[in-house]
């Protein structure tokens, strides 16, 4: 059957972007090829419209990955696959109506990318991959050890490292603290930027140094160079503003809950299956609530789980389990042994019950599966009768933990504090988390940049759904779009609400483009945008018709690397499918018009700075400066070859010059000093730094090692830089352009390590940190090249966190964190022989600064900054300030010098 080479008349049609396959197709009805399964039906039929779709061989290049049946209706899910590697993202909707026998496609959408020419002969194994991708994060993390509100796991939520011993990787007994991290292969993966990037996918999981919240990585490793060209947390938050500690992180994907999922810390089934048992207890806000429950004869208690929900699978539940005084990082991910469902003598849960927030967490799970069961008629959260775990009284290192998360088999939620209750108090929490799940098993939208934002704006409008239908709050109400308001004991709903749906100023106008590091994208940053969208929907077309479109959309256009675009025409298409009357549809449109997501509404953004190198497109790797000249990284437009090196004029003037050679290696982390440009170059057999002049001439090989930190500088004659030994243990090295083969290396060792480096005027500053007689001494020292004469600058209490350094001809400036989980850090200033210490911002008090990095010159330091109270926003990222002498000479004049936009 050839069919017809274009849609019928009516229906609608959106270009991809980056692809010649068609984001969407809808309003059609066109006959599918006979075949055994919709799968087979829906991939023939996309071979017989090849000339729409231009996807060669479907049968051969798209895996059937889920149909999701409703009635007479099909929705296929297919996954793109290159050569038989899989692509990232890469996924088509075939949606189909199915009768007597014969199927009808009404339409397709999602992402083919058909511009994918990469070979897939990887050249880097799965144990490099791994031990990259674990150094990678390691780096990351001790590099953000400071500042970390701006990149933290939780990026908008976080507050900051408060103490941690982030800088050095190494709790106080000398053990690896940050080597704790494993990464797990997951195979080659395609990344499909360009022609295609091949990488290795890995997961990173383990602990962040000292306070050991969880970190969980999704990193991509260039299968042929080794090098990390896509990394982002796949921490799933509910968040609360100015919360200590990080969220927790997501496990794997796929169907949970069943006791081999569990391992050995299964659930044993109670001596009574029977179903039937309700109890009852008081939610936080005071209310009796019933509660399903289980008799455990052999225990002779009542427990929190209810048997009476989930009917297509008798084995499982909706359970609610105590994890009084457990870390956060040892629930995350994993079941860890010895946990017990929350139990009682009498069917009426107590005051225990209560404070911890299983009342409150069982009887809303109970709630939140209603609503997907009544509503759309969803098998639990995977559509297939998953068991639904809930975890209470998580702990940040047995301090209180104030967030909540779903780690892909089950729901954490943290104890909260002294204003905030347990996060599992609020319903519309409750329903952000199980909503999470719900989107992992439907969509799948990467939780990074704007699908990222979507799935969290998903979230919030499922979980405030859910909510003001609970609470039969009408939609007119102004505190129907707060998201968390009920969480605090003492502050009004307004104040305490994390996110307003309602607010009438979150535009795309306001869309914060930052990188994967901050918020992973922006995840929280701007999901508003798209959320107050579909919550003005659901205003204007009532509850239950909003709450349909909105999960058609999830579950039968979107795929997980849509934008806010897609989003906008799948909820559009959505809509039409319903029948939705014209008038409806207008209203959909005009919310999205409203909240600025039109077509090409990224075009509109613009920028406020002058552009001295245009459209970047390199992962991860830092700028330099120096002597007039600037040094940074770049790619192609796709970002799909491997980085190179190019420095130009400060002043604009003049031509790029590309520094570094075409040797298949990537090449990163530049720095000059107007006459040097340095750099590192990342290949399968390790790291070398490279040095040429600006003036022109062969590039030399100045060091070789198995792994390098970001931190490398040049002045004069004089490079130094940071590197790693095996098991992450941080050393600085520093050597001489004329006798590079003299590399003069401190620390590296489990008892001994060195990092931050910074150079000029022939020395060289670097934190140091090592044990002296069973004590461990932290220092902040400086090494005149030349002589190699040392001098102590300052030493600090072994607790105290040492941050990044610089030197100029006359001061030592460094960072450090001396109070614990403040969000803030000192910039101190010192003479070359450590006299005339001074603070030009302190770590508490007014105009206290959350720090991350440091540069000095002889006229001015600058720094990357953060204002602690500034919230979430735009305001809340980092920004450059800068710190100049005074016109009396005696003091400091510290301004902001970055652009408005974050």
């Amino acid at each position: 059957m050839s069919g017809t080479a274009v849609p019928a008349p009516g229906a609608s049609v959106a270009a991809g972007r980056g692809t010649a396959t068609p984001a969407l197709v809808d309003g059609i009805r066109e006959r599918a090829p006979a075949a055994r399964t919709a799968a087979d039906a829906a991939r023939a039929y996309l071979a017989a419209h090849a000339d729409r779709y231009r996807i060669a061989d479907p049968g051969r290049d798209l895996r059937p990955a889920g149909t999701l049946t409703s009635g007479g209706r099909r929705t296929v899910r297919l996954q793109q696959t290159h050569h038989g590697v899989p692509v990232l993202g890469g996924q088509y909707v075939v949606r189909m109506e199915e009768k007597d026998g014969r199927r009808t496609v009404t339409g397709t959408s999602g992402r083919y990318f058909t511009g994918l020419r990469t070979g897939t002969t990887a050249e880097v194994d799965d144990t490099l991959a791994v031990e990259r991708a674990v150094d990678a994060v390691r780096q990351d993390l001790d590099a953000r050890a400071f500042g970390a509100g701006t990149d933290d796991e939780d990026g908008a939520f976080g507050t900051g490292t408060g103490g941690e011993d982030g800088a050095f990787g190494a709790g106080a007994d000398g053990d690896d603290g940050a080597g704790q991290l494993t990464g797990t292969s997951h195979g080659l993966v395609v990344v499909p930027g360009g022609t295609g990037v091949l990488t290795r996918h890995v997961t990173v999981r383990g602990s962040r140094p000292a306070h050991g919240e969880p970190v969980l990585r999704e990193v991509y490793i260039d299968a042929r160079a080794g090098y990390p060209v896509l990394a982002y947390s796949a921490v799933r938050t509910f968040g609360t503003p100015g919360t200590p500690g990080t969220p927790g992180v997501p496990g794997t994907h796929g169907r949970a809950g069943t006791r081999a999922d569990r391992g050995s810390a299964a659930r044993t089934p109670a001596a009574d299956p029977a179903p039937g048992t309700t109890g009852s207890g008081v939610r936080l806000d005071g209310t009796t609530v019933p509660l399903g429950i289980t008799r455990d004869d052999a225990a002779g208690t009542y427990v929190l789980r209810d048997r009476t929900r989930i009917q297509s699978d008798p084995d499982n539940v909706l359970a609610t389990w105590d994890a009084s005084g457990r870390w956060v990082s040892d629930l995350s991910g994993t079941w860890p042994d010895g946990l017990r469902e929350v139990a009682s003598a009498t069917p009426r849960f107590g005051t225990g019950a209560t404070e911890s927030g299983a009342v409150d967490a069982h009887w809303a799970a109970g709630q939140v599966y209603d609503y997907y069961r009544a509503e759309f008629g969803r098998d639990s959260l995977d559509g297939h009768g998953m068991t639904v775990d809930s975890l209470v009284g998580a702990t940040d290192y047995g301090q209180p933990y104030v967030n909540a998360f779903w780690d892909g088999r089950k729901m954490v939620y943290g104890t909260g504090d002294a204003e905030y209750r347990p996060l599992s108090a609020a319903l519309d929490v409750v329903g952000h988390e199980m909503t999470h799940a719900v989107v992992e098993h439907s969509a799948g939208l990467v939780y990074a940049g704007q699908s990222g934002a979507m799935n969290e704006a998903l979230a919030d409008y499922f979980g405030n759904a859910i909510e003001s239908d609970a609470l039969h709050l009408p939609m007119d109400d102004p505190d129907s779009g707060l998201v968390g308001q009920s969480l605090c004991r003492t502050r009004d709903p307004r104040a305490c609400a994390v996110r307003d749906l309602n607010d009438g100023r979150t535009t795309a106008g306001s869309f914060l483009g930052v990188g994967f590091g901050t918020d992973n994208g922006g995840v929280h940053l701007n999901s508003t945008i798209f959320a107050g969208a579909l919550w003005d929907i659901r205003e204007e077309l009532g509850p239950r018709l909003a709450d349909a479109i909105v999960y058609k959309a999830l579950t039968e256009y979107l795929t997980p690397l849509d934008g806010f675009t897609e989003g906008r025409d799948a909820v559009i298409a959505a809509a039409k499918q319903l029948e939705a009357g014209g008038k409806q549809i207008a209203a959909v449109r005009k919310a999205f018009t409203a909240h600025g997501i039109v077509p090409h509404w990224e075009k509109s953004l613009g920028i406020d700075s002058d552009v001295l190198l245009s459209r970047v497109n390199t992962y991860d790797s830092h700028l330099g400066a120096g002597g007039g000249w600037w040094v940074a990284s770049n790619s192609d437009e796709s970002g799909s070859e491997p980085y190179s090196v190019w420095a130009g004029r400060t002043d604009g003037k003049g031509q790029h010059k590309r520094m570094s050679p075409d040797d298949g290696r990537y090449h990163v982390n530049p720095a000059t000093d107007g006459r040097t440009v340095v750099w590192q170059a990342v290949g399968p057999a390790g790291v070398d730094i490279l040095a040429r002049p600006l003036a022109g001439g062969p590039v030399r090989t100045l060091w070789h090692g198995r792994s390098a930190g970001t931190a490398l500088g040049v002045d004069g004659d004089v490079v130094a830089f940071a590197y790693y030994n095996y098991g992450g243990r941080p050393g600085v090295g520093y050597l001489s352009l004329k006798d590079p083969a003299n590399v003069v290396t401190v620390g590296g060792g489990t008892y001994h390590r060195s990092t931050f480096p910074s150079v000029s005027h022939g020395k060289v500053v670097y934190q140091d940190r090592q044990r002296v007689s069973a004590v461990y001494e932290a220092t902040t020292r400086m090494v005149d090249v030349a002589t190699g004469e040392e001098t102590v600058i300052q030493r600090a209490d072994a607790d105290t966190g040492l941050g990044p350094t610089a030197v100029t001809a006359d001061h030592v400036y460094w960072l450090l964190d001396a109070v614990g989980q403040n969000g803030a850090t000192t910039l101190r200033r010192a003479g070359l022989d450590g006299s005339d210490v001074t603070d030009l911002t302190a770590e508490s008090g007014p105009g206290a600064l959350d720090i991350s990095d440091v540069t000095a010159s002889a006229h001015a330091v600058t720094v990357v900054a953060r204002t602690p109270s500034d919230g979430i926003g735009n305001a809340a990222l980092a920004k450059l300030w800068q710190f100049t002498p005074d016109r009396a000479g005696d003091g400091t004049h510290r301004a902001r010098v970055s652009c408005n936009r974050g």
